[in-house]
């Protein structure tokens, strides 16, 4: 019997990546291509569709290069979730595609809670979620009162990797994980006619496709993609996950109670229930996962984002020197815990914070600074200053649990991964591998096609532990008092916002 290989594809908000795996789930191949998020107002936050389709092409026609293509036996796909992408009965997009961190419907919803104290709370009621603006259908409803002509002639309103599918199989679905944060019903795993009612797109409905399961086969790859992307015609290509849910299960969340960390472009901490879990009210996430799972998080939405901001900000000098993040962690490391007492607040991002507080006009900053600090002292406070709403968001979840599974891009720093243990004062385990969304959308085209009976086997069977991380005593006293510190810049900052102060 021939080796079998499976293809995930990522579409992420500023890259999209893909991955080929072996048998064991091993990368044997991997390629990738950036993609500029666009921001032609403020709030407002795009990517070109076509552009995002290009770089899938390229970056199949990179892998199946050097593995031809009729070695690769499923394909999955996960992306951003949420937003809003608009296609015509051809297959075209309508308009830019809308991103999650958008935030043109602010205006909007701020309407709506003033007239309805209660509306965010029945939208989390039914989620599971604090309601960001740029989720679909509060988007939906914005199109139709602001480009009525483009919604009269879409036929499918839709999520990136829904977008990706539909060109690779000529066939328009969507999934379940993202149906149920649209927002839909996190109980019901599925769309909500309440929530459809509720931003009036009852006779907007059709544009919604059927939520499916993400390892049913949704179709093959056509002539007319082979020739685009050089993959073969006819390989089956699963429905698929949004990002979150496919990177939980490449990670081996496949157990309730297991505690996920994703420090990635947005900064994830929940835990696995087998049960939609709603406390603390009115605060939080509730992502629906494959297999009767549900991934309760609070969030930071802003994660490696703000060293990403530091580097372009204060690094013009080394942010293109090979050896970039060892001399950020040389530095870091050199200004101490606590950095000299300077702090930062890891807001970075336009829709404001849901955890551990909701305040959407919350936004980064530094405070305690003297002459006396330097460039060391504040790249020590962003990367301090991320891992403090870490804890802050595994404190507002009130959960107990001994061990954090730490997974996305800062999980590769061991400085990183080393802090987080001494700040929360957990043991932090880094699974084996990579590109977990990658592969967790490779584990649902492998679980479509039979070779798991299920995804949780999938994800069970394919999880191995790299390294771990123990809390250090001291260093934790001393994190300590740098998090104290941390929280009364945190608490008098949020509660001036509070005030009016922005």
């Amino acid at each position: 019997m021939k080796p079998m290989h499976f293809l995930g594809i990522d579409v992420g908000t500023s890259v999209t990546k893909a991955a080929l795996f072996d048998e064991a789930f091993r990368i044997i191949a991997s390629a990738s291509r950036p993609t500029r998020v666009n921001r032609p107002h403020e709030g407002w936050s795009e990517t070109d569709p076509e552009t995002v389709w290009r770089n899938v092409c390229d970056i199949c026609r990179e892998i199946t290069s050097v593995h031809p293509s009729r070695t690769i036996d499923a394909i999955g796909i996960c992306g951003t979730m949420v937003g809003a992408w608009l296609v015509d009965a051809e297959g075209r997009a309508l308009r830019p595609a809308i991103t999650w961190e958008d935030s043109r419907t602010e205006a909007m919803i701020e309407q709506r809670l003033a007239a309805d104290p209660d509306f965010l709370s029945r939208i989390f009621r039914s989620s599971g979620n604090v309601m960001q603006q740029g989720c679909t259908l509060p988007l939906a409803r914005w199109l139709i009162e602001n480009e009525p002509d483009i919604m009269r002639r879409a036929v499918a309103l839709f999520s990136s990797k829904d977008f990706v599918r539909m060109r690779l199989t000529g066939r328009i679905a969507a999934d379940r994980t993202e149906a149920a944060v649209a927002p839909g019903s996190a109980a019901a795993r599925n769309r909500s006619s309440e929530m459809l009612d509720l931003f009036g797109l009852d006779e907007w409905k059709h544009l919604f496709p059927p939520a499916l399961e993400s390892e049913a086969i949704a179709g093959a790859i056509t002539p007319e993609a082979a020739r685009a992307t050089g993959l073969a015609e006819g390989t089956p290509v699963v429905v698929g996950a949004g990002d979150v849910p496919s990177s939980i299960i490449g990670a081996g969340g496949s157990d309730p109670g297991v505690v996920v960390s994703i420090l990635g472009t947005t900064s994830l901490n929940g835990v696995i229930v087998d049960r939609p879990v709603f406390t603390p009210r009115d605060l939080g996430l509730l992502f629906t996962l494959p297999d009767d799972l549900w991934l309760r998080v609070m969030v930071n939405v802003a994660g490696t984002v703000s060293l990403d901001w530091f580097v372009q900000t204060a690094c013009p000098d080394i942010k293109d020197e090979p050896d970039l993040y060892a001399r950020l962690e040389e530095m870091a490391e050199a200004a101490g815990i606590g950095a000299g007492g300077a702090v930062y607040l890891p807001f970075l991002s336009d829709s404001g914070i849901i955890a551990p507080r909701v305040e959407r006009h919350a936004r980064a900053g530094f405070a305690g600074l003297s002459p006396r600090h330097g460039r060391g002292h504040l790249a020590r406070a962003v990367y301090e200053g991320t891992i403090m709403a870490v804890r802050d968001c595994f404190e507002a979840m009130a959960r107990p649990f001994d061990t954090i599974r730490l997974i996305g891009g800062g999980a590769r720093s061991a400085f990183w991964s080393q802090m987080l243990a001494d700040v929360t004062g957990h043991k932090v385990e880094v699974p084996e591998g990579e590109e977990f969304g990658a592969r967790g959308a490779a584990l649902l085209a492998a679980t479509g096609i039979g070779r798991f009976a299920s995804v949780r086997q999938a994800s069970r069977e394919t999880f191995s532990l790299a390294r771990s991380y123990q809390p250090d005593k001291a260093a934790g006293e001393a994190y300590e008092r740098a998090y104290e510190r941390y929280g009364l810049c945190r608490d008098a900052f949020l509660d001036g916002i509070a005030k009016g102060w922005a």
